[in-house]
């Protein structure tokens, strides 16, 4: 059976001797970023990964998602209640603004977390790390109202979130989209089109889906520069805070992804549904691209935990095959061959895969700080340096 440890030691590692986060007090998030508290949310994170998430990533890939007649989309077995699960535990709020709801820590720490969820159970974790990046991008270009109305619950994941981006027609040439938005004169909009590949579009974990939908508002300009972005609920929200009607937006089928079954990747259709404006007319991009971002780093991590788990189980493989005879004589005698783990190419393979992660992991660690220091840095040079570093590798 496949196996997945969190990497602790390697992870405490970067984080206390080689970025020493914890000798940025004095930056916002920081003041109680201990090794004590680190290495005590990292020791629960790798125990969650391990023993919630893990075992139900081959139930995922087995089963996949299944859209049913009333365009709902069943999620694995066992899926909905590690959400709930994952929900209860506070995980999505690590790096959330105690304003939202969160417990405000950096997200250098956030991204460890995330790290191995990733490892773990990918298909799953796409589920709350689209939805902390659509938060991400409410909190950059919506309205006050917005937020308050769509961000705790966001925030918590107890809503998710998607990123709706690609049409049949267009996928990296977004100036291409046909998703039309019509000014309805209450300053909300009629959306109209289809989008496709929506990971998370439609599941059975949260209550309500947040959809961020790029499109054209009626007569405006070509191109990239005539894209808006909105706000789409599955259901609206009273304001009380509770549910209201199903809104005009639904699964028209489901596509499959390698890799990722246990993850609903799904056809949206947006029949004249209601959205609202998130930022200025014609200025979507602006916006998405926090959420892109977000995302490109979390892709990146997600290279680097898989990088991981077939290191574990190609070790372990190595370690448990038996072929040949050590060069330097029988390492297990008792055997009628010995481990390929003694063989030197063997061994040259597996410390290619560890070197690689552990310099992957370096490298997306260190990005996220540079993240954190562009936001939080008292020092207007350092979060201008910051924020070159992160123009540059999340373009």
């Amino acid at each position: 059976m496949p196996r997945y440890d969190a990497p602790i030691r390697d992870m405490q590692f970067i984080l206390h001797e080689v970025l020493q986060i914890q000798n940025y007090s004095n930056l916002p998030g920081f003041e109680e970023v201990t090794p004590d508290l680190v290495n005590a949310i990292l020791e629960e994170g790798g125990k969650f990964a391990k023993e919630v998430l893990h075992p139900l990533s081959a139930v995922g890939d087995q089963q996949g998602c299944k859209r049913n007649p009333d365009a709902s989309v069943k999620t694995p077995d066992g899926f909905p209640e590690a959400y709930r699960q994952l929900v209860e535990g506070g995980w999505p709020l690590l790096s959330v603004s105690p304003d939202m709801g969160g417990q405000g820590l950096p997200h250098i720490v956030n991204i460890a977390w995330t790290e191995m969820v990733s490892s773990s159970n990918m298909a799953f974790g796409m589920y709350p790390g689209l939805t902390h990046g659509a938060f991400q991008a409410l909190m950059a270009g919506g309205s006050d109202e917005l937020k308050q109305k769509y961000g705790p619950k966001m925030a918590s994941a107890e809503w998710a979130g998607t990123m709706n981006l690609t049409e049949p027609q267009c996928g990296t040439d977004l100036g291409l989209i046909k998703t039309k938005a019509v000014p309805q004169g209450d300053g909300t909009y009629k959306i109209t089109g289809q989008k496709i590949w929506i990971s998370g579009g439609e599941q059975d974990l949260t209550d309500n889906i947040i959809h961020l939908v790029l499109a054209r508002i009626e007569g405006g300009p070509e191109g990239i520069k005539g894209i808006s972005l909105f706000l789409v609920p599955k259901f609206f929200v009273n304001d009380d805070g509770s549910l209201g009607d199903r809104n005009a937006v639904s699964c028209g089928g489901l596509e499959e992804k390698m890799g990722i079954h246990g993850n609903a990747t799904c056809v949206m259709n947006y029949d004249g549904a209601t959205g609202f404006l998130v930022g200025e007319e014609h200025k979507g991009m602006r916006t998405m691209f926090v959420m892109m971002n977000e995302a490109r780093l979390g892709v990146g991590l997600q290279g680097l935990s898989q990088a991981e788990a077939a290191y574990q189980n190609s070790a372990d493989f190595a370690r448990d095959r038996l072929q040949g005879r050590s060069l330097t004589g029988p390492q297990s005698p008792d055997k009628p061959a010995d481990p390929i783990i003694v063989h030197p190419d063997v061994r040259r393979m597996l410390m290619d895969q560890k070197a690689f992660i552990e310099g992957g992991r370096c490298f997306a660690y260190w990005t996220a700080f540079q993240g954190d220091l562009q936001h939080k840095s008292p020092d207007e040079k350092v979060r201008e340096k910051a924020a070159d570093y992160m123009a540059l590798l999340t373009p």
